[in-house]
């Protein structure tokens, strides 16, 4: 969470101190004073006097925070985000300059690329998100073929680098990429990595995990064990990304039903329709909250 905040932010450990010092005690003296001013008014503790103090420690939090922050020196960064709130909920108009950037976004795939397709055609007229890049492990995959077509540039990365150099690292943050994407990408994702973009990688897995995970679980060979555990149901998981395979945080799971007579080839395709349906809009929903 707190490394999540500082790449928000761009903002070092310390300052990172600071501000979250600020938002606490800011918090609590706007609830002290507001129960103060409370205090002054002849109405007695029912619902026109909860409604009577949300309303005013919702005003009073700015200022409060904006004094604090003038002692924990981070003023210039708290004027900067009361504004931004301000601009999103058009209480203002954005300057010139403050018109927000498209969030680049990085599409990891070492298959055919049909996930990385619709995620490219869900925001192909999306200001807000652009995939900037593709990023394949596999000469000859499919997923080229689409980056071309589409003109989206590509990395053809390698074991060695990507395993026991800088992960490539320092080419994803020259291309000022803000979230990456596994989409059929079939290696391990290296600390280097996880660390240069924490909580900012998803996966998509074509099962329920926990159950059906870990290395050598992708594609057939989940759908092979799922249907020879005869499971009445099986579907999609949409997690966080660590250093180990298939285990981050999960943040979107969906389901199909399985019948007597589906094989591993008709439930794939069951799966892939969860897939189509679901990747782009949960990835859009995870961007709109950096």
């Amino acid at each position: 969470m707190l490394d999540r905040l500082q790449h928000k932010w761009k903002v070092g450990g310390l300052q990172l101190l600071l501000i979250i010092c600020t938002f606490a005690i800011g918090g609590s003296l706007t609830g002290y004073v507001g129960k103060k001013l409370m205090n002054l008014v002849p109405i007695e503790k029912n619902a026109l006097w909860v409604i009577l103090y949300i309303v005013l420690v919702t005003l009073l939090w700015p200022l409060a925070v904006l004094l604090v922050s003038i002692f924990f020196g981070q003023f210039r960064f708290f004027t900067s985000y009361l504004r931004k709130i301000a601009v999103r909920m058009k209480l203002l108009r954005p300057l010139p300059d403050e018109k927000p950037s498209a969030r680049k976004v990085a599409i990891f795939a070492s298959g055919a690329g049909s996930n990385a397709q619709k995620i490219i055609d869900h925001f192909r007229n999306n200001e807000s998100v652009k995939i900037a890049l593709i990023v394949c492990n596999k000469p000859g995959a499919g997923i080229l073929d689409i980056a071309q077509h589409e003109h989206i540039p590509t990395i053809l990365i390698e074991k060695e680098k990507f395993f026991r150099g800088n992960a490539y690292v320092d080419e994803l943050k020259a291309a000022g990429i803000d979230f990456i994407v596994l989409a059929g990408f079939l290696w391990k994702i290296p600390s280097a990595l996880v660390q240069a973009w924490p909580r900012l990688i998803i996966n998509i897995h074509p099962a329920l995990l926990p159950l059906y995970g870990g290395k050598g679980m992708y594609g057939n060979f989940v759908h092979e064990a799922v249907i020879s555990a005869k499971d009445k149901q099986s579907g999609i998981t949409i997690h966080y990304v660590d250093e180990q395979y298939d285990n981050g945080a999960v943040i979107f799971q969906a389901t199909t039903p399985i019948q007597p007579f589906d094989t591993p080839q008709t439930l794939a395709k069951k799966i892939h329709a969860l897939e189509h349906a679901h990747f782009p809009v949960v990835i859009e929903n995870l961007l709109g909250t950096l």
